[in-house]
Protein backbone atom coordinates (compact mmCIF):
# COMPACT_ATOMS: atom_id res chain seq x y z
CA UNK A 1 0.00 0.00 0.00
CA UNK A 2 1.64 3.62 -1.22
CA UNK A 3 3.14 6.25 1.49
CA UNK A 4 0.95 8.97 2.31
CA UNK A 5 2.60 12.21 3.10
CA UNK A 6 1.54 11.75 7.28
CA UNK A 7 3.21 8.66 7.50
CA UNK A 8 6.50 9.47 6.08
CA UNK A 9 6.36 12.43 8.72
CA UNK A 10 5.69 10.92 11.88
CA UNK A 11 7.93 7.19 10.72
CA UNK A 12 10.23 7.24 13.71
CA UNK A 13 13.57 5.68 14.06
CA UNK A 14 13.72 2.09 15.58
CA UNK A 15 17.26 0.76 16.55
CA UNK A 16 17.79 -0.79 13.66
CA UNK A 17 17.66 0.44 10.01
CA UNK A 18 14.05 -0.16 8.87
CA UNK A 19 12.58 0.79 5.02
CA UNK A 20 8.84 1.85 4.49
CA UNK A 21 7.45 0.67 0.89
CA UNK A 22 5.81 2.68 -1.43
CA UNK A 23 5.65 0.31 -4.27
CA UNK A 24 7.43 -0.14 -7.34
CA UNK A 25 11.19 -0.30 -5.67
CA UNK A 26 10.68 3.48 -4.04
CA UNK A 27 10.92 2.98 -0.14
CA UNK A 28 11.89 5.65 2.68
CA UNK A 29 15.05 4.19 4.70
CA UNK A 30 14.68 5.28 8.31
CA UNK A 31 18.06 4.95 10.34
CA UNK A 32 18.65 4.80 13.90
CA UNK A 33 19.74 8.27 14.28
CA UNK A 34 16.75 9.44 12.50
CA UNK A 35 17.93 10.08 9.04
CA UNK A 36 15.06 9.54 5.87
CA UNK A 37 16.66 8.83 2.77
CA UNK A 38 14.65 7.60 -0.47
CA UNK A 39 15.83 4.62 -2.42
CA UNK A 40 14.53 3.13 -5.54
CA UNK A 41 15.46 -0.55 -5.81
CA UNK A 42 15.84 -1.92 -9.54
CA UNK A 43 17.18 -5.13 -11.45
CA UNK A 44 19.50 -4.26 -14.39
CA UNK A 45 21.35 -6.71 -16.45
CA UNK A 46 20.49 -9.42 -13.82
CA UNK A 47 21.82 -7.65 -11.01
CA UNK A 48 20.26 -6.03 -8.00
CA UNK A 49 20.91 -2.00 -7.74
CA UNK A 50 19.79 0.94 -5.21
CA UNK A 51 19.34 4.81 -6.45
CA UNK A 52 19.77 7.21 -3.91
CA UNK A 53 16.76 9.78 -4.63
CA UNK A 54 17.46 12.09 -2.27
CA UNK A 55 16.94 13.25 1.94
CA UNK A 56 13.58 13.63 3.43
CA UNK A 57 11.95 16.24 4.24
CA UNK A 58 14.31 18.15 1.67
CA UNK A 59 13.15 15.73 -0.94
CA UNK A 60 9.27 15.25 -0.19
CA UNK A 61 7.12 12.20 -0.99
CA UNK A 62 5.66 13.75 -4.20
CA UNK A 63 9.02 14.99 -4.97
CA UNK A 64 10.60 11.42 -4.66
CA UNK A 65 7.63 10.10 -6.31
CA UNK A 66 8.77 11.80 -9.16
CA UNK A 67 12.50 11.55 -9.56
CA UNK A 68 11.32 7.27 -9.38
CA UNK A 69 9.12 7.37 -12.27
CA UNK A 70 12.16 9.35 -14.41
CA UNK A 71 14.16 6.57 -12.93
CA UNK A 72 12.06 3.73 -14.12
CA UNK A 73 11.16 5.66 -17.88
CA UNK A 74 14.94 5.25 -18.31
CA UNK A 75 14.80 1.70 -17.02
CA UNK A 76 12.27 1.16 -19.81
CA UNK A 77 14.19 2.22 -22.01
CA UNK A 78 17.03 0.45 -22.07
CA UNK A 79 19.42 2.57 -19.88
CA UNK A 80 20.78 2.00 -16.38
CA UNK A 81 19.36 4.94 -14.39
CA UNK A 82 22.43 4.61 -11.78
CA UNK A 83 25.17 4.65 -14.54
CA UNK A 84 22.87 8.01 -16.40
CA UNK A 85 23.26 10.04 -12.74
CA UNK A 86 27.41 9.23 -12.84
CA UNK A 87 27.29 10.62 -16.39
CA UNK A 88 24.69 13.73 -15.72
CA UNK A 89 27.09 14.58 -12.32
CA UNK A 90 30.45 14.03 -14.84
CA UNK A 91 28.65 16.04 -17.06
CA UNK A 92 27.82 18.79 -14.83
CA UNK A 93 31.58 19.11 -13.73
CA UNK A 94 32.56 19.55 -16.91
CA UNK A 95 30.67 22.49 -17.57
CA UNK A 96 31.68 24.05 -14.37
CA UNK A 97 35.07 23.37 -14.96
CA UNK A 98 34.68 25.21 -18.80
CA UNK A 99 32.35 27.69 -16.88
CA UNK A 100 33.00 31.62 -18.06
CA UNK A 101 33.78 32.00 -14.37
CA UNK A 102 36.16 29.55 -13.73
CA UNK A 103 37.91 30.11 -17.28
CA UNK A 104 38.00 33.91 -16.61
CA UNK A 105 39.74 33.29 -12.84
CA UNK A 106 42.08 31.01 -15.09
CA UNK A 107 42.98 33.70 -17.23
CA UNK A 108 43.15 36.53 -14.69
CA UNK A 109 45.69 34.19 -12.68
CA UNK A 110 47.93 33.63 -16.06
CA UNK A 111 47.78 36.85 -17.40
CA UNK A 112 47.38 39.62 -15.11
CA UNK A 113 50.04 38.32 -12.52
CA UNK A 114 52.53 40.68 -14.09
CA UNK A 115 49.93 44.34 -13.86
CA UNK A 116 49.75 46.96 -11.64
CA UNK A 117 47.51 46.17 -7.74
CA UNK A 118 45.39 48.36 -9.19
CA UNK A 119 44.61 47.53 -12.46
CA UNK A 120 44.50 44.01 -11.01
CA UNK A 121 41.79 44.96 -8.44
CA UNK A 122 39.75 46.81 -10.93
CA UNK A 123 39.75 43.84 -13.32
CA UNK A 124 39.02 41.66 -10.56
CA UNK A 125 36.03 43.93 -9.61
CA UNK A 126 34.47 44.04 -13.28
CA UNK A 127 34.48 40.36 -13.12
CA UNK A 128 33.08 39.89 -9.80
CA UNK A 129 30.67 42.53 -9.77
CA UNK A 130 29.42 42.80 -13.68
CA UNK A 131 30.03 39.49 -15.10
CA UNK A 132 29.98 36.43 -12.64
CA UNK A 133 26.27 37.42 -11.85
CA UNK A 134 25.06 36.78 -15.50
CA UNK A 135 27.62 34.72 -16.96
CA UNK A 136 29.41 33.32 -14.39
CA UNK A 137 27.96 29.36 -14.32
CA UNK A 138 27.34 29.75 -18.20
CA UNK A 139 29.05 27.41 -20.37
CA UNK A 140 31.74 29.49 -22.34
CA UNK A 141 31.32 28.37 -25.37
CA UNK A 142 27.38 28.60 -25.33
CA UNK A 143 27.82 32.57 -24.49
CA UNK A 144 26.04 34.41 -27.33
CA UNK A 145 26.52 38.19 -28.20
CA UNK A 146 23.18 39.40 -27.26
CA UNK A 147 24.22 37.56 -23.74
CA UNK A 148 26.64 39.64 -23.21
CA UNK A 149 24.65 42.71 -24.24
CA UNK A 150 22.67 42.12 -22.01
CA UNK A 151 24.93 41.35 -18.93
CA UNK A 152 26.39 44.87 -20.12
CA UNK A 153 23.09 46.32 -20.35
CA UNK A 154 22.49 46.16 -16.86
CA UNK A 155 25.89 48.10 -15.79
CA UNK A 156 24.86 50.71 -18.25
CA UNK A 157 21.22 51.07 -16.83
CA UNK A 158 23.10 52.08 -13.07
CA UNK A 159 24.86 54.44 -15.17
CA UNK A 160 28.08 52.98 -15.41
CA UNK A 161 28.97 53.71 -19.02
CA UNK A 162 32.75 53.21 -18.34
CA UNK A 163 32.30 50.66 -16.42
CA UNK A 164 29.87 48.18 -19.19
CA UNK A 165 32.49 49.64 -21.46
CA UNK A 166 35.50 47.52 -19.23
CA UNK A 167 33.40 44.58 -19.12
CA UNK A 168 33.36 44.48 -22.46
CA UNK A 169 36.65 44.62 -23.09
CA UNK A 170 37.12 42.53 -20.18
CA UNK A 171 35.08 39.49 -21.36
CA UNK A 172 36.37 39.91 -24.40
CA UNK A 173 39.64 39.00 -23.21
CA UNK A 174 38.60 35.58 -21.31
CA UNK A 175 36.40 34.92 -24.22
CA UNK A 176 40.02 34.78 -26.38
CA UNK A 177 41.65 33.12 -23.69
CA UNK A 178 39.02 30.22 -23.86
CA UNK A 179 39.35 30.21 -27.63
CA UNK A 180 43.48 29.48 -27.40
CA UNK A 181 43.01 27.28 -25.09
CA UNK A 182 40.48 25.20 -26.96
CA UNK A 183 37.55 25.74 -24.74
CA UNK A 184 35.92 28.18 -27.06
CA UNK A 185 34.73 28.78 -30.77
CA UNK A 186 34.79 32.94 -30.99
CA UNK A 187 35.17 36.13 -29.07
CA UNK A 188 31.00 37.38 -28.98
CA UNK A 189 31.89 40.63 -27.92
CA UNK A 190 33.69 41.83 -31.02
CA UNK A 191 30.02 41.42 -32.43
CA UNK A 192 28.74 44.71 -29.91
CA UNK A 193 30.75 47.07 -31.73
CA UNK A 194 28.76 50.11 -31.16
CA UNK A 195 26.40 48.67 -29.12
CA UNK A 196 27.13 50.32 -26.01
CA UNK A 197 26.54 53.78 -25.08
CA UNK A 198 28.85 56.19 -25.61
CA UNK A 199 31.06 57.19 -22.76
CA UNK A 200 32.32 60.84 -22.38
CA UNK A 201 36.30 60.78 -21.40
CA UNK A 202 36.07 63.13 -18.23
CA UNK A 203 39.77 64.84 -17.09
CA UNK A 204 40.62 64.43 -14.28
CA UNK A 205 39.54 68.22 -11.70
CA UNK A 206 43.45 69.74 -10.83
CA UNK A 207 43.95 73.10 -9.95
CA UNK A 208 46.11 74.69 -12.48
CA UNK A 209 46.13 78.65 -10.75
CA UNK A 210 49.17 79.31 -8.62
CA UNK A 211 46.85 81.04 -5.64
CA UNK A 212 44.67 78.49 -5.36
CA UNK A 213 47.04 75.43 -5.48
CA UNK A 214 49.15 78.08 -2.39
CA UNK A 215 45.64 77.60 -0.52
CA UNK A 216 45.36 73.88 -1.12
CA UNK A 217 48.92 72.93 -0.15
CA UNK A 218 48.55 75.17 3.37
CA UNK A 219 45.32 72.88 3.91
CA UNK A 220 47.36 69.88 3.12
CA UNK A 221 50.04 70.63 6.05
CA UNK A 222 47.17 71.62 8.31
CA UNK A 223 45.78 68.04 7.29
CA UNK A 224 44.86 66.22 10.90
CA UNK A 225 44.90 62.27 9.45
CA UNK A 226 47.59 59.69 10.21
CA UNK A 227 51.25 60.13 9.28
CA UNK A 228 50.74 57.53 6.60
CA UNK A 229 47.67 58.84 4.65
CA UNK A 230 49.47 62.70 5.29
CA UNK A 231 52.84 61.95 3.85
CA UNK A 232 50.72 60.42 0.62
CA UNK A 233 48.93 63.38 0.48
CA UNK A 234 52.29 65.83 0.87
CA UNK A 235 54.19 63.71 -1.25
CA UNK A 236 51.66 63.68 -4.17
CA UNK A 237 52.14 67.18 -6.05
CA UNK A 238 55.69 66.73 -4.74
CA UNK A 239 56.23 63.36 -6.97
CA UNK A 240 53.66 63.76 -9.75
CA UNK A 241 53.49 60.57 -10.04
CA UNK A 242 49.87 58.47 -10.64
CA UNK A 243 48.25 57.76 -7.14
CA UNK A 244 48.58 53.73 -7.73
CA UNK A 245 52.49 54.55 -8.09
CA UNK A 246 53.00 56.40 -5.15
CA UNK A 247 50.47 54.03 -2.65
CA UNK A 248 52.32 51.10 -4.30
CA UNK A 249 56.08 52.76 -3.36
CA UNK A 250 58.34 50.15 -1.67
CA UNK A 251 61.26 50.82 1.06
CA UNK A 252 63.51 48.75 -1.18
CA UNK A 253 63.15 51.43 -4.45
CA UNK A 254 64.45 55.07 -2.23
CA UNK A 255 67.80 55.13 -3.64
CA UNK A 256 69.15 57.38 -1.13
CA UNK A 257 72.92 57.97 -2.07
CA UNK A 258 71.50 59.12 -5.28
CA UNK A 259 67.88 60.80 -3.80
CA UNK A 260 66.03 58.81 -6.52
CA UNK A 261 62.73 56.52 -6.46
CA UNK A 262 63.66 54.01 -8.71
CA UNK A 263 60.59 52.14 -9.84
CA UNK A 264 60.75 48.85 -11.23
CA UNK A 265 59.29 48.32 -15.06
CA UNK A 266 56.56 46.18 -13.98
CA UNK A 267 54.62 48.56 -11.30
CA UNK A 268 54.55 51.29 -14.12
CA UNK A 269 51.48 51.85 -17.05
CA UNK A 270 53.97 52.07 -19.82
CA UNK A 271 55.87 48.81 -18.71
CA UNK A 272 58.91 50.40 -18.79
CA UNK A 273 61.10 51.64 -15.62
CA UNK A 274 61.04 54.76 -14.36
CA UNK A 275 63.38 57.08 -12.00
CA UNK A 276 61.68 60.11 -9.84
CA UNK A 277 64.48 62.47 -8.57
CA UNK A 278 63.76 63.13 -4.52
CA UNK A 279 63.92 66.99 -4.08
CA UNK A 280 64.92 67.36 -0.65
CA UNK A 281 61.49 68.41 1.02
CA UNK A 282 60.64 64.89 -0.80
CA UNK A 283 63.34 62.98 1.25
CA UNK A 284 62.82 64.93 4.77
CA UNK A 285 59.31 63.93 4.42
CA UNK A 286 60.47 60.20 3.83
CA UNK A 287 62.84 60.11 6.36
CA UNK A 288 60.45 61.44 8.99
CA UNK A 289 58.26 58.70 8.21
CA UNK A 290 60.70 55.91 7.72
CA UNK A 291 61.01 54.87 11.79
CA UNK A 292 57.10 54.71 11.51
CA UNK A 293 56.17 51.91 8.71
CA UNK A 294 60.13 51.33 7.48
CA UNK A 295 59.76 48.26 9.66
CA UNK A 296 56.09 46.84 9.21
CA UNK A 297 56.81 45.76 5.94
CA UNK A 298 58.03 46.64 2.30
CA UNK A 299 55.03 49.45 1.68
CA UNK A 300 56.24 52.89 2.47
CA UNK A 301 52.39 53.22 3.13
CA UNK A 302 51.84 50.45 4.38
CA UNK A 303 47.10 49.97 4.79
CA UNK A 304 45.21 50.40 7.93
CA UNK A 305 44.50 46.71 7.76
CA UNK A 306 47.79 45.27 7.82
CA UNK A 307 50.99 45.99 5.97
CA UNK A 308 51.10 43.33 3.33
CA UNK A 309 49.01 45.45 1.19
CA UNK A 310 49.27 48.99 0.77
CA UNK A 311 47.28 52.33 1.39
CA UNK A 312 43.91 52.01 -0.11
CA UNK A 313 43.20 54.01 -3.35
CA UNK A 314 40.68 56.07 -1.45
CA UNK A 315 42.60 57.39 1.36
CA UNK A 316 44.38 60.75 -0.31
CA UNK A 317 41.20 61.23 -2.02
CA UNK A 318 39.29 60.92 1.46
CA UNK A 319 41.40 63.41 2.72
CA UNK A 320 41.15 66.11 -0.12
CA UNK A 321 37.37 66.11 0.29
CA UNK A 322 37.52 66.17 4.31
CA UNK A 323 39.36 69.30 4.19
CA UNK A 324 36.49 70.77 1.24
CA UNK A 325 38.24 69.91 -1.87
CA UNK A 326 35.47 67.77 -3.91
CA UNK A 327 36.07 65.69 -6.50
CA UNK A 328 35.08 68.62 -9.63
CA UNK A 329 37.84 70.61 -7.85
CA UNK A 330 40.77 68.21 -7.39
CA UNK A 331 42.08 65.09 -7.25
CA UNK A 332 44.53 63.05 -6.90
CA UNK A 333 45.35 62.05 -10.49
CA UNK A 334 44.97 65.92 -10.83
CA UNK A 335 48.43 66.89 -9.47
CA UNK A 336 50.13 65.59 -13.03
CA UNK A 337 47.65 67.69 -14.58
CA UNK A 338 48.91 70.73 -11.96
CA UNK A 339 52.56 69.83 -12.32
CA UNK A 340 52.43 69.72 -16.01
CA UNK A 341 50.34 73.04 -16.67
CA UNK A 342 52.81 75.20 -14.42
CA UNK A 343 55.92 73.75 -15.25
CA UNK A 344 55.68 74.86 -18.39
CA UNK A 345 53.37 77.57 -18.27
CA UNK A 346 54.72 79.31 -15.00
CA UNK A 347 58.27 77.70 -14.44
CA UNK A 348 59.30 77.42 -17.93
CA UNK A 349 60.72 73.93 -18.01
CA UNK A 350 61.00 72.22 -21.25
CA UNK A 351 57.99 69.90 -22.44
CA UNK A 352 60.35 66.50 -23.38
CA UNK A 353 61.28 67.00 -19.30
CA UNK A 354 57.81 67.17 -17.55
CA UNK A 355 56.84 64.52 -20.07
CA UNK A 356 59.67 62.18 -18.92
CA UNK A 357 58.79 62.81 -15.40
CA UNK A 358 55.28 61.75 -16.14
CA UNK A 359 56.10 58.49 -17.02
CA UNK A 360 54.94 59.34 -20.48
CA UNK A 361 55.56 58.13 -23.93
CA UNK A 362 58.74 60.37 -25.43
CA UNK A 363 60.53 59.59 -28.57
CA UNK A 364 63.37 61.03 -30.70
CA UNK A 365 63.21 63.22 -34.05
CA UNK A 366 63.93 59.00 -35.18
CA UNK A 367 60.99 57.75 -33.70
CA UNK A 368 62.95 56.29 -30.80
CA UNK A 369 62.01 55.70 -27.05
CA UNK A 370 64.05 57.24 -24.69
CA UNK A 371 65.41 55.88 -21.78
CA UNK A 372 64.67 56.09 -18.08
CA UNK A 373 67.68 58.30 -17.34
CA UNK A 374 67.57 60.62 -20.43
CA UNK A 375 67.61 64.34 -18.86
CA UNK A 376 67.85 62.70 -15.45
CA UNK A 377 70.34 66.01 -14.18
CA UNK A 378 67.92 67.90 -15.65
CA UNK A 379 65.12 66.29 -14.69
CA UNK A 380 66.52 66.56 -11.04
CA UNK A 381 67.03 70.19 -10.63
CA UNK A 382 63.50 70.03 -12.39
CA UNK A 383 62.03 68.55 -9.24
CA UNK A 384 63.80 70.35 -6.84
CA UNK A 385 63.05 73.92 -8.34
CA UNK A 386 59.58 72.54 -8.62
CA UNK A 387 59.62 71.63 -4.66
CA UNK A 388 61.04 74.87 -3.94
CA UNK A 389 58.62 76.35 -6.04
CA UNK A 390 55.77 74.63 -4.17
CA UNK A 391 57.23 76.05 -0.67
CA UNK A 392 57.44 80.09 -2.32
CA UNK A 393 53.46 79.05 -3.29
CA UNK A 394 52.56 78.14 0.48
CA UNK A 395 54.28 81.14 2.04
CA UNK A 396 52.48 83.55 0.18
CA UNK A 397 48.99 81.89 0.84
CA UNK A 398 50.33 82.10 3.98
CA UNK A 399 50.20 85.98 4.11
CA UNK A 400 47.73 86.48 1.86
CA UNK A 401 49.79 88.09 -0.82
CA UNK A 402 50.18 85.29 -3.90
CA UNK A 403 52.51 86.63 -6.53
CA UNK A 404 51.31 84.48 -10.11
CA UNK A 405 53.79 85.77 -12.92
CA UNK A 406 56.26 83.99 -15.20
CA UNK A 407 58.85 82.33 -13.58
CA UNK A 408 61.66 80.88 -16.70
CA UNK A 409 63.59 78.37 -15.84
CA UNK A 410 67.15 77.64 -17.39
CA UNK A 411 66.59 75.30 -20.30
Amino acid sequence: MPLTATQVKEAKAESKSRKLADGRGLYLLIQPNGAKYWRYKYRYAGKEKVLALGVYPEVSLKAARQAHQKARDRLADGSDPGEVRKVEKLTRHIASAESFEAIAREWFATKMKDKSQGHQDRTLRTLEKDLFPVLGGRPIAAITAPELLAALRRVEARGAIESAHRGKQTAGQVFRFAVATGRGYSDPSVSLKGALGTHQTKHHAAITDPSELGHLLVAMDGFQGGPVTKTALLLSPLLFQRPGEIRAMEWAEINWEESRWEIPAEKMKMRQPHIVPLSKQALALLRELQPMTGHRGKYVFPGQRGASRCLSENAVRVALRTMGFDNDTMTPHGFRATARTLLDEVLGYRPDWIEHQLAHAVRDTNGRAYNRTSHLADRAKMMQGWADYLDNLKLLANSSNVITGKFRADS
